[in-house]
């Protein structure tokens, strides 16, 4: 029988700006990549919300990235390498210590936003990522695209690795992600969304912007949280996938 994990992004609000609905997500997802205050998020609502991922058996993980409060952590940063192992290392270390007070464990880290994508390829960033963690907890794994250059420096380094596919965002020829800036970037309609995850995990490939078939392969698949139908195409994904025989399962759950 095929599984799969089902991750989403959370503990995205700040103060009283509320995004997502958390709640709901939790009673769907398998994973959970918490953010860490840089790009979104406050201790308060992160306390929260690792609460909640613990009284729903929900897996954790550490959504890291710039410190770019204002750009959702959506714009590129060109931060020096030791400057940004020591900010990663800052929100590792930060919500470690909230999950162990809730009550839970952090088990793997995606970074989030211009950070994930530029790891993708800039060698110099993705080794000071894989120092930050390595130096924190070389017991977390690390989620990222499949071929990407942080997942390669990660696993010579040592750590676990898994490879994630994205339920809602449109894919270019070469199989990364098209830029959010263009046209058709992310995909909103449920059923479709949750008949293109299917094809993900049983077929293994996604078909491109210009039509173009792109292997894939996936340990997780994410919904992003603040997508306004985030709710409904995670339930859409589950009961597509639960019909078809395919096992919801955290990739880094304890027994993982």
């Amino acid at each position: 029988m095929t599984a799969i994990d089902l991750n989403s992004d959370m503990g995205e609000s700040f103060g009283r700006w509320r995004l997502g609905d958390d709640e709901a997500l939790l009673a769907v997802v398998s994973s959970a990549n918490i953010a860490c205050g840089f790009h979104a998020g406050d201790p308060s609502v992160m306390r929260r919300t690792l609460a909640n991922a613990a009284a729903d058996g929900v897996t954790v993980g550490a959504h890291v990235a710039y410190r770019d409060l204002a750009g959702f952590g959506r714009r590129y940063i060109d931060a020096a390498p030791a400057e940004l192992t020591a900010d990663v290392m800052y929100q590792l270390a930060a919500i470690k210590g909230m999950a162990q007070a809730a009550g839970t464990q952090v088990r793997y880290v995606k970074p989030h936003g211009a950070l994930y994508n530029n790891i993708v390829h800039d060698e110099a960033q993705a080794k000071a990522v894989v120092e930050a963690i390595a130096a924190i907890d070389p017991g977390l794994a690390l989620l990222t695209l499949p071929g990407s250059t942080v997942g390669r420096v990660a696993e010579a380094a040592g750590l676990r690795v898994f490879r994630e596919a994205f339920a809602d965002r449109a894919y270019t020829p070469e199989g990364t992600l098209v830029s959010r800036r263009l046209p058709g970037a992310v995909i909103s309609d449920p059923a479709a969304v949750a008949e293109r995850v299917l094809r993900m995990v049983t077929d293994g490939t996604v078909v491109a912007v210009d039509g173009t078939v792109v292997p894939i392969h996936a340990d997780s698949v994410c919904v992003h949280g603040d997508s306004p139908a985030a709710v409904e195409m995670a339930k859409a994904i589950r009961a597509r996938l639960t019909a078809e025989g395919v096992t919801i399962r955290a990739f880094a759950a304890p027994e993982a």
